[in-house]
């Protein structure tokens, strides 16, 4: 039995460990046991089932399905609404004008699915090849030897009270060696970010750029329910200067996917992307479909969005990167389920055939679609009308010419809140608009409350000294749960306070906050959202 690095922990030990139950470590997973079933393999799971921390539009391209499980249609994966319509609007504040859907956007031959349940299908398939998953086990710490390899991961411990004693509940966490690590956390993983800093594995790349997407599950009047039927919007409620855009996909029984991404680059530090949400609701080719329905769940989630040129280095000694911890996801295309699926299987074939994983995935037809649109997005930073005349050129042949364009880092795009005007949201109804409170209980987060905060300030006084007289403390709007607040006493004295509880674990502060003074890390156990369909 191997020795454990902390004395009071007991030890497990595979051949491969993967952190992230989601559809690139599930797919790598499943990959290495059709390659060599002998091989052990675990994954660990923050949420507290498989699918629960899960959140996507999403329509999916099966094409990497097709690759890991070619007979999926007779093992009953959860792929059963085709989309019919495709539909591609510029809003302006009352009227849609139709624009030609992009050839990237034509979604024929896809599915219109729920990510959470296409991650529970999947985990049933690894677990069929003897594949371990352990969900509500988050790892809280990449684990290395005497010459800086990984060995692993831990788990937290449990029952540590919010001022950092053990309480009668305290069970310390456990270790789990493994020859390869592979980290499949999703966007901006607590665990990866340490690892790309550890091993400067974004040397000579461009930084990360990320969106956040507000989605919500509405039931509708069946007679505006149209099954299959697709829409992308771009234009209001954001200006010419600000990257976003929506989705509305109609799923079965009656059932509507309706989100909005607004990008993380934005300037305005009042702008709150959960309230531009609401706003969108608002526009009469929107509203149309979803009066007399009801809203029935809710949730955020940060997405990668910088693309080829930003994707770090995907390995470091004793591991690899997948999925969107790697930034695998086709921005032009919306889509990034079926290159995360992908990315797991190369990993997995570089574990156990012992190729290059990265010039694997350069022969790939994974590098040549991400390859093609690798200057859509950033064309975007110059306004919205270039950006989509440059993503047309870029479409019709433009991707050939050899350059690339690079992002710069979404926190130091914040501008100073004295040179902009505070957004004048309106109020919610609470029948097409809501706040954000209700929202969350939508999202069936739940933490203990007496655990430490899982949010961490590197310097607690930075909120009120620095980011409220510079940025109006822009946490207060870009959180789409109602974490971050300002408070002010009696005394008049001010005071940052954290509403931890309310996490859906977006990640969206450990982006966005202008000081770059807030760690994500992971909480006790598997709190957090449960999405369950979403």
């Amino acid at each position: 039995m191997p020795e454990p690095i902390r004395p009071d922990r007991s030890v497990m030990e595979y051949d491969v460990v993967i952190v992230g139950a989601g559809p690139a470590g599930l797919s790598c997973a499943i990959r290495i046991k059709q390659l060599d079933a002998a091989k052990t393999v675990c994954i660990l799971e923050k949420g507290s089932e498989v699918g629960a921390h899960l959140l996507s539009g999403a329509v999916f391209e099966p094409r990497a399905l097709d690759e890991l499980i070619p007979d999926w249609q007779s093992k009953d994966a959860p792929l059963k609404v085709q989309p019919t319509e495709d539909h591609f609007v510029f809003l302006t504040e009352k009227a849609a004008i139709h624009l030609p859907t992009p050839p990237q956007m034509h979604n024929a031959g896809n599915y219109i699915i729920s990510l959470g349940e296409l991650g529970r299908w999947l985990a049933k398939q690894a677990e069929e090849l003897g594949v371990e998953i352990y969900p509500g086990f988050a790892a809280s710490e990449v684990l290395y030897d005497s010459e800086g390899k990984a060995m692993g991961v831990a788990t937290g411990d449990m029952g540590i009270g919010k001022h950092g004693e053990q309480t009668a509940q305290y069970q310390p966490g456990m270790e789990l060696h493994a020859k390869t690590l592979v980290l499949g956390e999703g966007c901006h993983g607590s665990l990866t970010k340490t690892v790309i800093n550890k091993f400067d594995l974004r040397r000579g790349k461009s930084p990360q750029t990320y969106g956040l997407g507000v989605k919500e599950v509405w039931q509708i009047d069946p007679a505006k329910h149209k099954q299959g039927y697709c829409m992308h919007t771009i234009g209001w409620p954001m200006d010419a200067q600000t990257y976003g855009g929506s989705w509305m996909y109609h799923m079965a029984d009656n059932l509507v996917s309706i989100g909005f991404v607004t990008g993380l680059d934005y300037k305005n530090p009042y702008l709150s992307p959960f309230e531009e949400m609401q706003r969108f609701k608002t526009h009469p080719a929107i509203k149309a479909f979803l009066e007399g329905g009801k809203r029935i769940s809710y949730g955020a989630r940060a997405l990668v969005e910088g693309g080829l040129q930003s994707m770090p280095k995907l390995t470091f000694p004793g591991g690899m990167l997948v999925g969107d911890s790697a930034g695998f996801l086709n921005v032009p295309k919306i889509k990034g389920n079926h290159a995360a699926m992908k990315s797991g299987m190369l990993a997995a074939e570089s574990i156990v055939n012992g190729q290059d994983y990265e010039e694997l995935f350069r022969k790939s037809w994974l590098y040549d679609e991400l390859y093609k649109v690798r200057n859509i997005r950033p064309g975007f930073h110059y306004g919205l009308l270039f950006g989509l005349l440059h993503a047309g050129f870029q479409t019709i042949g433009g991707w050939r010419l050899p350059y690339t364009l690079a992002h710069k880092a979404d926190h130091a795009q914040t501008g100073k809140a004295k040179n902009y005007t505070p957004i004048n949201y309106p109020k919610p109804d609470g029948v097409l608009t809501f706040d954000r409170l209700s929202s969350v209980f939508l999202s069936n987060t739940n933490h203990e409350e007496d655990q430490p905060v899982h949010l961490k300030l590197r310097d607690p006084s930075i909120p009120v000294s620095v980011n409220l007289p510079e940025f109006a403390e822009p946490a207060q709007r870009y959180c789409p749960a109602g974490v971050y607040e300002i408070v002010e006493g009696a005394d008049g004295h001010k005071k940052f306070q954290i509403n931890a509880q309310n996490c859906v674990h977006c990640k969206t502060c450990d982006i966005k906050d202008p000081s770059q003074n807030i760690d994500w890390t992971t909480p006790q156990g598997g709190g957090g959202p449960n999405y369950g369909a979403m």
